[in-house]
């Protein structure tokens, strides 16, 4: 197996992604991204030695300042002034991961040769990815539109020797780390403040590591449905290949399938039923599920498209003598897939939060609230509770950040995506949505224990024995945020390396 990545022109997928991130590889420029890098820089270099055309944000001024030219001994000062003025982010850090993948997507998209940069600026960004020097970056600053400026300047900052990074387990100086790898501040050349500022490299690794969570907790709503279906004695007749057959959405299909899958072998889903229909929460699982399916190839197919693009301004064509400002580093695309992200994976959430909500109903020979002795004990009465706001809560995250827009750059910039918000909102979310289905496992765990001696199938049963390991049988009142805590903890530790989750 691989332990290096080579940036490449080569197509990421999502899974690729995975990989790099799941086996922690290293990352290195191929021969045909130096070239391409090497290519282009020369030839920005030729144009601003030999003309004196005014070119946007190589020699004149930025935004609304785009009038204003910049004579050629001020223009390595333009680009440092440039990183220096837009670093404004400000709220709490952006988790490590997401700084680590908005590294490597600012290194795939400078590595096309349509930037300007220079080798030793790419470089020094693959020095910090591979070395797990992490920038500073802050979750608010950006309207996601001119690019990620606010979060890419801090993302850039380290590259002159200043701001702040995360490294060896702590936040410090980043002069620190420098002296301690013999390393000099980059001396940035023409446009690169502006390649490294202009960009959506913020939104899209927020998009992709959500995209990753998203997928998991797909294929983990249906396994833990399929427990509470039959911890709430349910009926297998409605995941018949016939019904979903006749209404062919790709995502019901898949769900009704992945579910008669995880249920094959059971003992408890073909026992004879009292009950002629489940409640929607059950029954309806593969249409809701398969819906948020659907929305997830929608979200994903618009990232791909987005981090195997160029996306700062103004784009430099080689090939064709051509250097054009147009405005790739608007977030639209990224704003809207990151709204409906949040609304498709907000229902998960809410069904879940109806199947526990059943679960300690006292029905179908459960007892209330999953407990011996209820009004003794209490029992989980309230984690379905917390449940039910967190559910409220994804309700007003849901809520789009893409219809807003606020004119900035002294007018300049007068339409603005956003997509920044959504993807603060869409890493909150999601995060709820696994603490809720935390809760209804714990809960279809403790159902199953009152349905006797008849098992489940084998999956079911292998799955629950190390559920059970670590959250087992609450007899009596005991304090439940511990058991919650522990079975957020287990599903974030649950590795799930199916290929087949990302279909």
């Amino acid at each position: 197996m691989k332990d290096i990545h080579y940036i490449s022109s080569e197509r990421l997928e999502i899974s690729t992604i995975r990989d790099i991130i799941f086996f922690d590889r290293k990352v290195e420029l191929s021969e045909e991204s130096v070239e391409k890098i090497l290519k282009c820089r020369a030839y920005l270099d030729e144009k601003i030695n030999t003309g004196e055309t005014a070119i946007y944000g190589i020699n004149t001024g930025f935004g609304s300042l785009y009038n204003v030219k910049i004579s050629k001994d001020k223009l390595v000062k333009l680009q440092e002034n440039l990183v220096m003025s837009h670093a404004c982010g400000i709220g709490e850090n952006v988790p490590k991961p997401i700084v680590k993948l908005m590294l490597f997507l600012k290194i795939q998209s400078l590595s096309y040769g349509h930037s300007g940069v220079q080798l030793e600026t790419v470089q020094r960004l693959v020095d910090f990815y591979n070395n797990d020097i992490l920038p500073v970056v802050y979750t608010q600053g950006s309207l996601g539109a001119s690019g990620d400026l606010a979060p890419l300047a801090h993302l850039a900052l380290p590259l002159l020797g200043k701001g702040e990074v995360n490294y060896d387990g702590k936040i410090c100086a980043t002069a620190e780390v420098m002296d301690a790898f013999g390393w000099s501040p980059i001396v940035l050349k023409s446009k690169e403040g502006l390649a490294l500022l202009n960009g959506t490299q913020f939104m899209s690794a927020y998009g992709i590591h959500l995209l990753l969570e998203s997928y998991k907790l797909s294929y983990l709503a249906d396994l833990i449905g399929s427990i509470s279906l039959e911890a709430f004695d349910g009926r297998i007749e409605p995941f018949n290949a016939l019904v979903h057959l006749v209404r062919p959405h790709k995502g019901q299909l898949k769900t009704a399938e992945r579910i008669r899958g995880f249920l094959e072998g059971s003992e408890l889903i073909v026992q004879t039923k009292a009950h002629v229909q489940d409640p929607y929460s059950f029954r309806c699982m593969p249409q809701v599920h398969g819906a948020t399916k659907d929305t997830l190839e929608f979200v994903k197919k618009t990232f791909l498209t987005e981090i195997n693009a160029v996306t700062d301004n103004p784009n430099i064509f080689v090939g064709d003598d051509e250097i054009i400002s147009g405005g790739n580093f608007h977030g639209q695309p990224l704003a809207l897939a990151l709204d409906y992200l949040k609304i498709a994976m907000a229902e998960l959430g809410n069904i879940s939060e109806r199947r526990t909500y059943q679960l300690v109903s006292g029905l179908r020979g459960l007892p209330m609230f999953l407990v011996d002795n209820p009004g003794l004990n209490s029992g989980f009465m309230i984690p379905q509770y917390t449940a039910a706001s967190i559910v409220s809560a994804n309700k007003q995250l849901a809520s789009p950040a893409s219809i807003d827009s606020i004119v900035s750059s002294n007018g300049q910039e007068d339409h603005v995506s956003m997509g920044a918000n959504a993807a603060v909102q869409a890493y909150t979310l999601v995060e709820n949505v696994k603490r809720i289905l935390a809760i209804e496992l714990l809960n279809g765990s403790q159902a199953l224990f009152f349905r006797g001696a008849l098992r489940s199938s084998e999956m079911i049963e292998g799955f629950l024995k190390a559920y059970r390991s670590q959250i087992g049988f609450v007899k009596e009142d005991e304090i439940l945020h511990d058991l919650m805590q522990n079975s957020i903890k287990f599903i974030t530790e649950l590795s799930v390396e199916n290929e087949l989750i990302f279909d």
